[in-house]
Formats: structure tokens, C-alpha cells, sequence
């Protein structure tokens, strides 16, 4: 099934809350991608797709109605639809199944893969804490890099190389130290006014809704 021209967006359900991992949604339609593999698509998700430096969750959907269990590999975005890439684990295709519009199908998504993916761009959110602490602040956040291959964050700016050293072992303590403590995550969506000024007034113009991940 050709998606090209379709306007309807998936609405992200894990902004509702980001520890469901279960989750019913509706099939929109099916299709295959240019590289083979077949694509999902729902009209509400819990699949966090891959982005923001970000890799996406992995699970698997199924059907009661239709008997079928699709295995979700990848997950990603384009122009608001969320695109479920995987296999049917007992078919190749999916033609043995139905796979018409208005389906209800079960989601689940892999728990620790979540979790991982979670940590790893928290820990991103906790770098920046540090930076500001150890009088870094000047530094301007760029890339985030937020998969267990390597994980990293770029800053824009330069440090002395007299001061590189020591502010890489001020880095190290203060992530202990905050680590030690411990605190809780959550994310909350802000307007704009209120945003900006939890982020010291420093965001982007063209930014009108923003979801603030705070690390108490």
C-alpha cells in the first residue's frame, strides 16, 4: 500500500507516558520500503522512532483478529507518520493475514532497549548539568550522540589547553557526584515562555512547543 500524499500523522503516545510499554493502536495501512523490509503504520504509537541522536525502541506488534506478530526492527519518522519497520515472524511478506485498515493490533515495546536508550540520553541531559557547574556554560551544546556505540555529546567553543585537563577531571566529579545523589526523570511539554526560561532563555525561535526532560 503507496502512503505518497497521505496527510494523517501518528499521534505519539509516548509523550503521554514514557514508561507504557503496552499499548493498543489502530492499522492505518501497510507498506514495503525501497530497501525491502515491511512497514507498519499506526494511528497512535508508543514506539519511540529513531531520533534527536536517539536509536529507536524495538518490540513487536500484533493482532488477535488477524493472528499475525510483526517484529519491529526500526522505527522512523517522515513528515509526522510514523513508519514500524520490521518482518511478520511467521510469514514473509504478510499476505497470509489481514492487514486491512481499522485492525487493532497490541503493542509492546522491548524494555531494555528502552531503558538503555533512556539512560544514554539522560546521561547526555546530566553532561550538560555538569558543564554549567564546573563553569563551562559558555560552551554551546551542537550534536548528541546517544547510541551504546559510543556515546557523546559536541560543544561548540574552544577551553584553554591549560585548563583541558582539569576541567575533564572536574567533569568526571561532578557526574559522580550528582549520580550519587540520585534523582528522578520526567518530561513534561511546556509552552514556549515557560520552556525558554527553565533553559536559562537560550531556545530557538521557531520552536512553539517543547518537551523539558528534568533530572531532579
Amino acid at each position: 500500500m503507496d502512503l505518497s500524499g497521505k496527510s494523517t500523522t501518528t499521534r505519539l503516545a509516548y509523550f503521554d507516558d514514557m514508561f507504557n510499554l503496552e499499548s493498543k493502536s489502530t492499522l492505518l495501512s501497510h507498506s514495503q520500503g525501497e530497501d525491502g523490509r515491511r512497514a507498519l503504520i499506526l494511528d497512535a504509537t508508543i514506539f519511540h522512532p529513531q531520533g534527536g541522536g536517539q536509536p529507536s525502541d524495538i518490540g513487536f506488534i500484533s493482532s488477535v483478529e488477524s493472528g499475525f506478530k510483526f517484529v519491529v526492527e526500526d522505527a522512523r519518522v517522515k513528515d509526522g507518520v510514523v513508519f514500524h519497520y520490521g518482518y511478520f515472524a511467521s510469514s514473509g511478506d504478510g499476505s497470509d493475514f489481514e492487514l486491512e485498515k481499522g485492525r487493532q493490533v497490541f503493542l509492546f515495546v522491548d524494555e531494555e532497549r528502552r531503558k538503555l536508550n533512556s539512560r544514554l540520553h539522560s546521561a547526555g541531559h546530566l553532561l550538560d548539568i555538569c558543564m554549567q557547574n564546573v563553569g563551562l556554560s559558555y560552551l554551546e551544546p551542537g550534536k548528541g550522540y546517544h547510541f551504546p556505540d559510543g556515546p557523546f555529546v559536541e560543544y561548540k567553543g574552544t577551553v584553554s589547553k591549560n585548563e583541558m585537563q582539569s576541567k575533564q577531571k572536574e567533569l568526571e566529579l561532578e557526574a559522580n557526584v550528582l549520580i550519587s545523589q540520585g534523582g528522578k526523570v520526567c518530561a513534561v511539554i511546556l509552552p514556549y515562555e515557560e520552556a525558554s526560561e527553565l533553559c536559562g532563555g537560550r531556545l530557538p525561535d521557531y520552536i512553539s512547543e517543547v518537551r523539558i526532560k528534568e533530572l531532579n
